[in-house]
């Protein structure tokens, strides 16, 4: 499907992943790293911007914003593209220096906040930038050693993080520490970077769909769904199709009839046509699992494990895809 629209509103927790073209480095040296942090704290300072966590890494950058008066994507463009010219400049360089638009996940800010916070402040040492938490703590290109008060970051919001852990900024500080040192075992996180309440159900040991969903939000599916009724987004995260028509396109494509494709029974057509259903549903149009379920007869974890066999399907078949786009 075309790639869909960002959420740009005032007020979103973002968390920002900026890789560069390729996976080549943006940042050859230090030199490169401290253009970009100054450029990237006056633009924070000037739009009013929260940046509650960074980190700098060789070949990719995230950034954890909640862009209060300035769009997101105005605030990126100025930051990426004065920092592209700047570093073509002094290394000889020419063309595009990012890998495709900026990623963006917009975050429920309980109980993702502080998880980010950590899953970003580990990147330099989970990437063997640092070889343990002690150089972390001294390491100058990460947002980490700013809440700990060994480096000075303008625009880093050092006070509203350091409140949730304690009243006295000492105390604060140890216990913020504390919980950073608890993540190391934590490994990828990986349910933290992609997007979907699908991933961060991973977090559940039965792993099954629940709730409202999209791929670009990492929330449950009350934070999904009241997104969806947000004004400010301007039809920004409608669903392009319902289930009937979804349910009319199936049958166009495996030639059986409407009635026929979501009946259950053993032949292939039949399994992957169901299967399809409930991968597209939920995936790429955002319905729930609940939704899906009830229309096929089926309960929720019976629906993930269809929607988990209907992307293997997807993937494997190119003309899968090419008809998806063209529906």
């Amino acid at each position: 499907m075309p790639r869909q629209a960002r959420l740009d509103i005032p007020g979103l927790l973002q968390h920002v992943i900026v890789r560069g073209i390729e996976r080549s480095d943006i940042f050859l040296d230090d030199d490169d790293r401290q253009r970009f942090v100054d450029s990237f704290s006056s633009l924070l300072v000037e739009t009013g911007t929260d940046c509650f966590a960074w980190a700098l890494i060789p070949n990719h950058a995230h950034l954890l914003l909640r862009c209060n008066h300035f769009d997101l994507s105005r605030f990126m463009r100025r930051l990426l593209t004065g920092y592209a010219v700047t570093f073509n400049r002094r290394h000889s360089r020419s063309g595009h220096l990012f890998q495709n638009r900026y990623k963006s996940i917009v975050c429920e800010e309980e109980p993702y906040l502080l998880e980010l916070i950590r899953y970003i402040h580990l990147n330099p040492l989970r990437a063997g930038l640092v070889k343990d938490l002690e150089n972390l703590d001294r390491y100058p290109w990460c947002g980490h050693a700013v809440l700990l008060g060994q480096k000075a970051f303008a625009g880093q919001a050092i006070d509203e993080i350091l409140t949730l852990f304690g009243r006295k900024k000492k105390d604060s500080r140890h216990a913020y520490r504390q919980f950073l040192s608890d993540g190391v075992a934590m490994g990828k996180r990986p349910e933290l970077v992609g997007g979907g309440l699908r991933r961060s159900h991973l977090l559940e040991s039965n792993g099954a769909v629940k709730g409202d969903y999209d791929e670009r939000v990492l929330g449950g599916g009350d934070f999904v769904a009241a997104l969806r009724e947000e004004p400010r987004l301007g039809g920004k995260m409608p669903r392009t199709m319902d289930l009937i028509s979804l349910q009319a396109r199936l049958s166009d494509y495996f030639k059986l009839p409407a009635t026929d494709i979501l009946r259950r029974g053993r032949l292939n057509q039949y399994s992957e046509a169901r299967e399809l259903f409930c991968y597209l549903s939920v995936t790429e149009l955002g319905y729930s699992g609940a939704k899906v379920g009830a229309m096929i007869g089926i309960g929720t974890s019976s629906v993930s494990r269809a929607v988990r066999r209907g992307e293997e399907l997807f993937l494997s078949r190119p003309e899968l895809k090419e008809w998806w786009i063209c529906s």
